[in-house]
């Protein structure tokens, strides 16, 4: 990739910074996609002691989610490409803010897998339709910092679920059910924001023509969207998918799992879990937005994308390690910091690899290509979590789950280079 002209990036950053605001609002959609998801992972206890859930029953659910999430990713991935983010988005946002509402009804673990698959299909479209707004708002050298910050919502969300649900299921006394009502409602009020502020940047009144000079200073795109099969004859959209197979799963596990952890092993309940929550996807947050800011200063300081982008991953990797050692720690606080390095560490690449298919695909193949990564992903994690089920029923223990979650970030770096030497764009026109 070239650099940038430095009267361009000049201009941009003296006349134009309207993506910011679209950054924003992804944000904002990631936040709440994070609060619908994980709060089934804070009412755990509650709902498990209510309704009698043993570990393989939980466990059940929460592949439910992630199996409809899988085959949602890829039709959302699809979706993006076809009618663009704006649509694509308000649609996937409309099924899952009603799944979410709907968990306030269930009241069997059969009505709870489906609810959650409902909500996993929905809930799919958010990074396939984030990643594309990212390609068609940012240039090249932005992506992974607009990236990393769109998506450090997912630890907002996360940091605001072990606040929000208490206070309405403890505090208000208003009981879990109700809970899940009142956020589902609540976040109503982005689906208004995103349909009257979105428009692609050649489409928008606010942005001025430096910054659309700036966005657009990237090659042009030709042709129209490629099928998925032929997508899938190229190692680069197998180094993206293994990648997200292999490394998606220990984010699953920390959403659905640490409130389980954190009450087994150092006697905590709804209210007393979430400050450690809090604290560990406060940590999460800052690794997301400097895994994307620290490659993005390479690209800046003459590095390339293959080289700014691996080197940090393989960073993160080396960082995600000590986790296997959170289980034997005495002090709660000590865990804490060790997880959320891990945590971080995790977001940090996360950010990165997102920016892959941007980095390798023209726009109009970014949302399939991230689509079939996150289906891959979500197989994955569908894995981890009858593993994680099947090994807590059997030994009770999380030494085995953290093992696991300690190693997979190198192997997943080591297949991705092996498979991708460089990371550059595809020619999909001469590779006809």
């Amino acid at each position: 990739m070239t650099d940038q002209p430095a009267e361009v990036i000049e201009a941009a950053s003296r006349v134009g910074r309207y993506r910011w605001v679209i950054c924003g609002l992804l944000f904002a959609a990631t936040a709440i996609n994070y609060v619908d998801r994980q709060m089934i992972g804070v009412l755990k206890p509650t709902i498990s002691a209510e309704l009698g859930w043993s570990e393989t029953s939980y466990a059940g659910i929460v592949v439910w989610f992630q199996l409809a999430y899988a085959v949602g990713y890829l039709a959302f991935g699809k979706v993006m490409d076809v009618v663009g983010a704006r649509f694509g988005y308000a649609i996937a946002f409309v099924i899952w803010t009603a799944a979410h509402m709907l968990h306030g009804a269930a009241r069997t673990a059969l009505e709870f897998s489906l609810v959650r698959a409902l909500l996993g299909v929905g809930e799919s479209g958010n990074f396939p339709a984030g990643i594309k707004a990212v390609s068609e708002w940012f240039p090249a050298r932005e992506r992974a910092f607009a990236t990393g910050i769109f998506n450090a919502g997912a630890n907002v969300g996360a940091i605001l679920t072990p606040i929000v649900v208490p206070y309405i299921v403890v505090t208000l006394a208003l009981g879990w059910r109700a809970a899940f009502v009142i956020t589902g409602a609540f976040s109503l009020i982005w689906l208004v924001a995103w349909i009257w502020i979105y428009r692609r940047p050649r489409e928008h009144p606010r942005v001025s023509p430096a910054e659309l000079a700036y966005i657009d200073s990237d090659p042009a795109d030709v042709g129209e969207p490629i099928a998925w099969g032929r997508l899938l004859g190229y190692r680069e959209t197998w180094a993206f998918a293994i990648g997200k197979f292999l490394t998606d799963p220990i984010w699953w596990l920390y959403l659905f799992w640490l409130p389980d952890f954190l009450s087994k092993r150092y006697q905590l309940d709804l209210v007393s879990f979430g400050p450690p929550l809090i604290a560990i996807y406060l940590i999460s947050d800052f690794g997301s937005v400097v895994g994307g800011w620290c490659s993005s200063r390479m690209m800046r300081a003459g590095f390339s994308a293959n080289r700014a982008r691996k080197l940090t991953m393989l960073g993160c990797a080396l960082l995600v390690t000590p986790v296997f050692f959170a289980q034997y720690v005495g002090n709660l606080w000590l865990s804490v910091a060790i997880i959320g390095l891990a945590t971080a560490a995790h977001q940090a690449f996360s950010a990165n690899i997102y920016t892959l298919p941007s980095d390798m695909f023209p726009r109009r193949a970014v949302g399939s290509v991230v689509g079939i990564g996150g289906t891959a992903g979500a197989i994955g994690g569908a894995l981890m979590s009858l593993y994680t089920g099947k090994v807590l029923e059997l030994t009770g223990s999380y030494t085995l789950i953290f093992a696991v979650a300690g190693s997979v970030y190198l192997l997943a770096m080591l297949i991705i280079h092996l498979l991708v030497p460089n990371v550059r764009r595809v020619d999909l026109v001469a590779a006809r």
